[in-house]
């Protein structure tokens, strides 16, 4: 099975609430999308202005081998405003829930299909393939859903993209709605997935079970309220779920991460998964014990997979094969007697503190330990 990751952190991750990258970073991130081996990347909306176009016409000039997308509304205006910039896909965004049609647009059902019939062939004439980005798709009805499709396919489209705005889908509905779409018509679909329920990541990974051959991503899952679905997440996902490798250099996805978290002032959480700091850090006692061992014992998949390394740090659920290492790694060799009691004195230190001791600190704790000096007050 081969899917497309088109990302979308330059559109809908710049829409992250206090995010707005300059037009330099917007460059060095579109570099890098490009460098991990991302296929498609949604660079930005030409209707905000002459700004915006002059951004994007960089970002095309600089060669990448990703494809070039960028968002608009459904009409004329935003049609010649991405005519302007120089890439070869645009997505035409247009609401298709009852909700959004009456207290959004005050329009109706037939709007929609008429505006599909006449903006879409303005698209491609402009030379430009298109893609129907369907607003809010998961709270339309399926049989207009479905007529959607079919008015998209007639025009012209070249692909289908089923927004699930609110993220309210489960990804037993959103496999049940995609499937039912692949099955429908002979057009791309793509999954356009939000993380408000904490389910993006599941839906996209449904949705290429479905049949869906796109998918949209953002890294470290920015995106307007609770974000969309992590770059990162859906990669490593495909590939230790699925078996199904998205062609992304997944040594890379750490530093771009950092990157995105940097520009966007986003941090990220240390047990955010896959680029997170902490999410190859162990301390449980019986955690490390099987680590020490075999590190798949508590290990998913390998750390190296991203560039990076597991780590042990001793706190209050460490036993004692986890201080013996970090010990040893010390150049100190501690007997059983003396791993009691600075167990007990790394315990003490953690709930005090609520950190792990550094290395200062336990060679503290041994000589307090070995010279039976006042506890730690």
């Amino acid at each position: 099975m081969m899917v497309t990751i088109n990302d979308t952190t330059l559109r809908d991750g710049e829409q992250t609430p206090g995010v707005a990258f300059t037009a330099e970073e917007k460059i060095v991130l579109a570099k890098a999308l490009d460098e991990i081996g991302v296929q498609e990347i949604e660079v930005g909306i030409p209707a905000m202005g002459a700004e915006e176009i002059e951004v994007i016409q960089a970002i095309s000039s600089i060669g990448l081998s990703a494809r070039l997308i960028v968002w608009g509304r459904m009409c004329e205006l935003d049609i010649d405003a991405a005519n302007s910039c120089h890439v070869d896909f645009v997505n035409l965004s247009v609401p298709v829930s009852d909700i959004h049609l009456k207290h959004k647009l005050r329009r109706d059902r037939n709007w929609v299909l008429e505006q599909i019939r006449h903006c879409v062939p303005l698209a491609l004439d402009s030379g430009m393939e298109v893609c129907i980005g369907c607003e809010d798709a998961s709270r339309a009805d399926m049989d207009f859903l479905l007529t959607v499709l079919e008015t998209a396919q007639l025009a012209g489209a070249r692909r289908f993209r089923f927004a699930d705005t609110l993220g309210l889908l489960d990804p037993f509905q959103t496999r049940d709605r995609i499937r039912l779409l692949c099955g429908s018509a002979d057009i791309e679909i793509e999954m356009h997935a939000h993380n408000d329920l904490g389910l993006a990541t599941a839906n996209t990974l449904a949705a290429i079970n479905a049949g869906a051959s796109h998918v949209n991503t953002t890294v470290n899952g920015l995106g307007e309220r609770a974000g969309n679905a992590p770059l990162e997440e859906v990669v490593m996902g495909l590939r230790h779920l699925h078996a199904i490798e998205a062609g992304i250099d997944t040594q890379l996805l750490f530093h771009i991460s950092q990157l995105v978290a940097k520009f966007s002032g986003r941090r990220v959480a240390p047990n955010k998964s896959i680029v997170g700091s902490a999410v190859f850090t162990h301390e449980s006692g019986i955690h490390i014990d099987g680590l020490l061992k075999n590190a798949i014992n508590y290990e998913g998949f390998s750390p190296t997979e991203l560039g990076r390394t597991h780590s042990t740090v001793l706190g209050k659920h460490s036993g004692s094969s986890a201080v013996l290492d970090a010990y040893s790694k010390l150049g100190i060799a501690l007997s059983r007697d003396e791993v009691r009691g600075i167990i007990d004195r790394i315990r003490t230190y953690a709930m005090k503190t609520k950190h792990n001791p550094s290395e200062e600190e336990l060679a503290r704790f041994y000589l307090e330990s070995a010279f039976s000096l006042a506890p730690l007050s």
